[in-house]
């Protein structure tokens, strides 16, 4: 018996002429129909199982016809001019789907001289696993798109901005003309005023409406990684970079409108950036050494005293007066005491069809209550106070017994009169008289400080603990969130605070 003796692959053609003819055996199993086309898209040479496929009487001849004759709609003639395979692709012959592989064809000296179409399977069934895959990914994509895009459109308009008072219905009229007008607009208030819902519905209302809607919070995003985050990365700006660039949040909103958040907490070093955003409309990526045009409107708001800032060479004076082209100042809540019934109706509303519970309302003791509180937070934290009071109420109503956690109100020497013409009854608990004044005087030591609670705790002579156990105490935390008292917010403040203490 004969033993076969197996070829040796000693060297590389040896390796060419056994795989060619190994990958030649495997094609010809695997398609269904295979095509041939020169360099101007002529067929040149079609199998039988093609000709079956499209249903070919064979009366004529198919060889030297244009491809798209025989086959509609065929991309062999775009792969044959442009030498790029098309390896694996869903092509519709007929009345049926079939996956096909279009292969360039090159001579030994590499000219391109004609393309190669195969059919691997006529009935998309054989791939239906992989199809199926496909479909679900394409569905994902499809909701990530949408729901990114709905992120990116305005949440609010002008109708929920609540307020029947002088000053809301004044800043309201003053928001809807800025909207009209497409020029940057500044957003001044405290803390809580509603300034990102204000943002929102002047974008809404805009001619860029239809455009998306970017939200920055400078105060939020650490100052080593603003730059990037509002004006892209340029590829291998920085290790791990990576080899594509990142489009910031300017490109993002291009078209559109960006809200810079905390513009007051821009560090100087990219103001410079931004004031060439605003009036050259270009911006430079991090890394990158050229320029690229956008088309954006910036809505910019911030809770401090830029004109202060300036003075004190804080803040670049050329970019505050840049921003400062339609400045609108947000009233706070003490100065809207018609708005309190209504607010107070409108979040409780919210608040119980956010929790499925009943809907509850404010008694007018409790609205008196409310009303004698100064709200150094302002809606947003009359929200968290009347969630608070929700949790401790089993009626249908909140009354001044459930807004425990507000301090008893200041009371100013100039409406104090003679104890002997003042009922018995006006007379306040030494206790709530003293936390009146604690609590007005850490309202007065964080907004002198801007709220760095480092430095209002030494002005108030007490230790940063002790300032977060009274913030807490007094429900003051979340009207004073952290915006984190770095370095850069201690040389903010310190010629303040070296001057007050």
């Amino acid at each position: 018996m004969s033993r076969e003796i197996p070829v040796r692959l000693t060297n590389e053609a040896d390796v060419r002429s056994l795989a060619t003819s190994a990958l030649l055996k495997l094609f010809d199993s695997l398609y269904e129909g295979a095509v041939v086309v020169d360099r101007v898209g002529r067929i040149t040479w079609i199998n039988d199982k093609y000709k079956a496929l499209i249903g070919w009487n064979g009366a004529e001849s198919i060889e030297g016809r244009p491809v798209e004759e025989v086959i509609p709609n065929s991309r062999l003639r775009a792969v044959a001019e442009s030498g790029q395979a098309e390896m694996l692709d869903i092509f519709t012959l007929g009345s049926r789907q079939v996956v096909v592989s279009r292969i360039p064809l090159r001579d030994d000296n590499g000219t391109l001289i004609g393309a190669l179409g195969v059919i691997l399977y006529d009935r998309l069934q054989a791939l239906r696993p992989i199809v199926s895959k496909f479909q679900t990914m394409q569905a994902e994509l499809v909701s990530a798109r949408r729901e990114l895009t709905e992120n990116r459109q305005a949440k609010y308009r002008f109708s929920q901005f609540i307020g029947v008072s002088k000053a809301a219905r004044e800043i309201k009229e003053q928001a809807r003309r800025a909207a009209a007008r497409d020029m940057t607009v500044l957003l001044l208030g405290e803390t809580g005023t509603g300034k990102e819902l204000l943002a929102h519905a002047i974008h809404a209302a805009s001619k860029r409406a239809d455009s998306a809607l970017v939200r920055v919070n400078a105060a939020a995003i650490p100052e080593n990684l603003l730059e990037a985050e509002l004006f892209g990365v340029e590829p291998g700006a920085y290790t791990g970079a990576g080899n594509r660039i990142r489009p910031g949040k300017f490109q993002l909103a291009d078209g559109g409108t960006l809200f810079l958040d905390e513009v007051g907490d821009m560090p100087l070093g990219l103001q410079a950036k931004l004031l060439r955003v605003l009036q050259e409309g270009e911006i430079e990526p991090l890394g990158g050494n050229r320029m690229y045009s956008v088309d954006v409107r910036v809505v910019a708001a911030t809770s401090r005293d830029l004109k202060a800032m300036v003075d004190a060479g804080e803040f670049r004076a050329d970019l505050y007066y840049r921003l400062n082209v339609l400045p609108l100042r947000l009233p706070p809540l003490r100065e809207r005491g018609d708005d309190l019934p209504i607010l107070c109706e409108s979040l409780l509303e919210s608040i119980a069809e956010r929790a499925g519970e009943t809907v509850k309302t404010v008694s007018p003791a409790g609205l008196q209550r409310l009303a004698e509180y100064p709200w150094p937070g302002n809606v947003r934290e009359l929200q968290n106070v009347l969630q608070q009071a929700l949790t401790c109420c089993d009626g249908h109503a909140l009354g001044p017994e459930h807004f425990g956690m507000l301090p008893a109100a200041v009371v100013s020497a100039s409406t104090l009169t003679p104890l002997a013409n003042n009922p018995a009854g006006s007379v306040r608990l030494l206790r709530e008289a003293a936390a009146a004044a604690e609590h007005a005087e850490i309202f007065k030591a964080l907004a002198a400080t801007a709220g760095v609670k480092l430095h209002a705790a030494k002005l108030l002579g007490i230790s940063r603990t002790q300032l977060y156990e009274k913030l807490t105490a007094y429900g003051m935390l979340s009207a004073f969130p952290d915006a984190g008292d770095s370095v850069r917010d201690s040389e903010r403040t310190v010629k303040l605070v070296d001057r007050l203490a």
